[in-house]
């Protein structure tokens, strides 16, 4: 079945850069199953979920002469062992080598000649432990029609959910008049769309960006401060293909007993230890701090319908309060310039009740139907919206998705910890994602090799900035 990219995936395909590939990734890791967990027996069980997710079987296809948006189409030649690949640390493997190999695949650009994700299983980890590693371009997961590859493979129990058996086969391949014959009727039928395809294959992402701008509207809610340009920081700077990846692992219960102390919500307490991390880490470069001073942030939040705190006996029950979700984009000022840490937070939970009252949220059921395990997905459209604004708005990505409070599984399999790699956008050196999950709230930093040699000093400051909170409020 041949299907037209949105503009808003369009332009996400070509905004591709060998210093800015854009996909998100996922690291998860698991302890490994009494019985193992093979590479025969994930590959399987990818194959047999590929009916949730049929456009993984799909790659984009352009038009002639850029005449049209790229259409997608079924891979005549697809192999599941390309796409789910097998890898191993020497054993007993460091999370720091973990992280490297990460950082590594991250670099990566994904192959455009195939459906754009790849999948590794990763074995050798200490502590009897193994991860999977996941990776989809963001014109592949929009929250509706696509969900993220890794969530699709989670249950939330030991035992494997059935799906019934699928006989899958591609359809026939358009040929090139085809695809010419339907861009020629689409621009004059709508000649505005033709006009925008050119300006996206000739590299105008400027002018073509406006109409995705105005789809991505629907999702986000970008304040008054988006006309205004970032402060300078070291943040902003020209970056490499090279990547640094580091975690921090952090308890629910710490940002939860900060927010009762002072009457807030964890989200706020997540924006002012990152704010507090990025104060101290500014110090450590010698950079100039004034009372002044901020940060500016794009954080696209995804938030449950019910608010951040989803009930956590419907939690451990494997199910959600209320089976909808949202995204709500916004620009916020990180107070980096303020010295104590409880009046950052004051001016952090101040900024986000003002965006709340103002921002405009949609709801997205598809993205909690299936596992209830919705993070990964969440993750990539908050990296889409931010994508479609221009980075001289912003300093810093901070995409926050919040996860079930129960276990989840891969064949049995336990997962334990979950990273998102958030991408890195143009001239920006570091992205921070942020996922909760069985108790604990978990950061992802992907950091530009060269730039951001010290991203393992922002991970520790993470841990230093929330316990100047906890310190604060005993």
């Amino acid at each position: 079945m041949v299907t037209r990219l949105t503009t808003q995936d369009a332009s996400f395909y070509f905004l591709e850069a060998s210093s800015t590939p854009m996909h998100v990734g996922s690291l998860a890791i698991f302890r490994k199953p009494r019985n193992g967990l093979s590479y025969e027996e994930l590959l399987s069980l990818v194959e047999e979920r590929l009916s949730l997710v049929p456009r993984y079987r799909q790659k984009v296809r352009e038009v002639a002469l850029g005449l049209s948006r790229p259409v997608w189409v079924d891979d005549q030649d697809f192999d599941i062992e390309y796409h789910v690949r097998r890898s191993a640390l020497p054993k007993p493997g460091s999370d720091a080598q973990l992280h490297d190999l990460v950082a590594r695949l991250t670099s990566r650009p994904l192959d455009n000649t195939r459906p754009l994700w790849e999948m590794y299983l990763v074995e050798g980890l200490s502590n009897n432990r193994f991860a999977i590693f996941t990776k989809s371009h963001s014109s592949l997961v929009d929250g509706e029609t696509a969900l993220e590859i890794g969530q699709v493979i989670l249950d939330p129990a030991k035992t494997r959910r059935p799906m019934a058996e699928e006989l899958w086969m591609p359809s026939p391949a358009p040929s090139e008049s085809t695809l010419i014959a339907g861009a020629l009727a689409e621009m004059v039928s709508r000649p505005g769309e033709g006009l925008a395809a050119l300006r996206m294959t000739l590299g105008d992402m400027a002018s073509a960006l406006g109409e995705t701008v105005r789809t991505v509207g629907k999702l986000a809610a970008v304040v008054r401060t988006a006309t205004q340009v970032a402060p300078s920081s070291p943040l902003n700077a020209t970056i490499s293909r090279n990547r640094r990846f580091a975690v921090v692992k952090t308890e629910l219960g710490d940002y939860r007993k900060i927010r009762a102390q002072y009457g807030c919500e964890v989200n706020d307490v997540i924006l002012a230890v990152v704010s507090g991390a990025m104060r101290y880490w500014l110090l450590s470069r010698g950079e100039p701090v004034a009372e002044s001073t901020t940060v500016r942030a794009m954080v696209p939040m995804s938030v449950y319908a019910t608010g951040p705190e989803a009930d956590d006996e419907a939690s451990r029950r494997g199910e959600w309060v209320d089976p909808r979700s949202m995204v709500s984009s916004f620009l916020i000022d990180l107070p980096v310039g303020e010295p104590n840490a409880v009046v950052r937070l004051s001016h952090v939970a101040h900024a986000m009740e003002a965006h709340a009252k103002q921002s405009q949220r949609v709801t997205a059921e598809t993205l909690v139907r299936l596992s209830g395990f919705a993070p990964a997905t969440l993750h990539a459209m908050s990296a889409r919206v931010a994508s479609s604004f221009s980075q001289r708005m912003f300093n810093l990505m901070i995409t926050n998705a919040p996860g079930p409070q129960m276990p989840l599984y891969v064949g049995g399999a336990r997962m334990l910890e979950m990273y998102p790699v958030s991408p890195l956008l143009k001239n920006q050196t570091l992205s921070i994602g942020l996922t909760s999950y069985d108790g604990n709230v978990y950061y992802g930093l992907n950091a530009d090799r060269d730039a951001m040699a010290d991203v393992d000093v922002v991970a520790a400051l993470l841990y230093e900035s929330l316990e100047e909170l906890l310190d604060a409020s005993r």
